[in-house]
């Protein structure tokens, strides 16, 4: 792995400890996981059909099929500062909110897998993916249909290309979501913003939306370290009373910094104000990039 791509120290074992309290039993946890895939499974086989549609009836599926994927597989969606009107058909045809001018980042800190239809329940768009998801059978196709942005985490050369094709997108004015940390952490700690997706927006002269995402009870939904998908849905729905909570933060326009960094920080600032209200972890320490041990993964989205 290359030493330049953020890591986090998160592990399932520190982060996702068993809650026999909290654990639903085999036979209601087995029909969770049951009823959360045949919603994926719709979803993939109404990718062709949607598609013909229009921008707007696109969106609001999109924005009902991720949460019902969610909720499916047994989560609660909580949601706080979301835009209180919903958006017309044209600002949904141009993936703009009602108080963005043209396209805009939608940034997030980064836990699990379920981050990405969480973020889609608000913000559908187009993600950023490492580009690993292209060769996976069936969601590789589904997800460049989509219109998917991938990057080759391996090749840092490859980078300057995979900025100005998520400027390119920002311009034509979609919204375009990225996780900036490059790595999932458990959601106790975060992770420092990379800055060089926020060049991106600088170079569009769109803004940039900062989203919080948690998860309560901290731990079952964590997606870290050696942790197999198999393995991460299972805990998932075994979790009783899990919530997913997505806090939409006001927008930080462009202009105002006069560098990637400068607005990478703003972002990340936006996204931590709450940490004082975490609980302490003893195991955790911030770590911004380091060589990639055994326990620690890059983005999986």
């Amino acid at each position: 792995m290359s030493a330049w791509l953020p890591t986090a120290p998160c592990t399932p074992q520190l982060c996702a400890p068993r809650a026999d309290a909290l654990r639903r039993g085999v036979f209601a946890a087995s029909a969770r996981l049951l009823a959360g895939l045949v919603a994926v499974i719709v979803g993939i086989l109404l990718v062709p059909p949607v598609a013909l549609l229009g921008a707007g009836r696109r969106d609001r599926l999109t924005r009902g099929w991720t949460r019902t994927v969610i909720r499916a597989f047994g989560l609660r969606i909580r949601t706080d500062g979301a835009p209180p009107a919903p958006m017309s058909d044209t600002q949904v045809s141009t993936g703009l909110l009602p108080d963005t001018p043209g396209g805009v980042l939608v940034v997030a800190n980064h836990i699990s897998w379920l981050d990405i239809p969480l973020v889609a329940t608000l913000f559908p768009g187009r993600v950023l993916a490492k580009s690993d998801i292209r060769s996976w059978p069936v969601l590789g196709t589904v997800a460049a249909r989509g219109g998917t942005l991938f990057v080759e985490r391996d090749r840092l050369r490859a980078l300057p290309d995979t900025v100005r094709d998520v400027s390119d997108a920002l311009r034509a004015g979609s919204r375009v979501i990225v996780f900036p940390e490059g790595s999932t952490w458990c959601g106790r700690d975060q992770g420092r913003f990379t800055a060089a997706m926020f060049q991106a927006a600088l170079d569009a002269g769109v803004p940039v939306r900062p989203v919080r995402i948690g998860y309560r009870p901290l731990g079952p939904a964590a997606f870290v370290g050696d942790d197999p998908l198999a393995v991460s849905l299972w805990r998932i729905v075994l979790a009783r009373g899990l919530t997913a909570e997505i806090e939409v933060l006001p927008l930080i326009p462009a202009a105002r910094h006069t560098d990637r960094r400068s607005l990478a920080r703003a972002a990340q600032t936006a996204v931590a104000s709450d940490s004082a209200n975490r609980p302490a972890s003893s195991v955790h320490q911030w770590v911004n990039s380091i060589p990639a041990p055994a326990s620690s993964v890059r983005t999986r989205s």
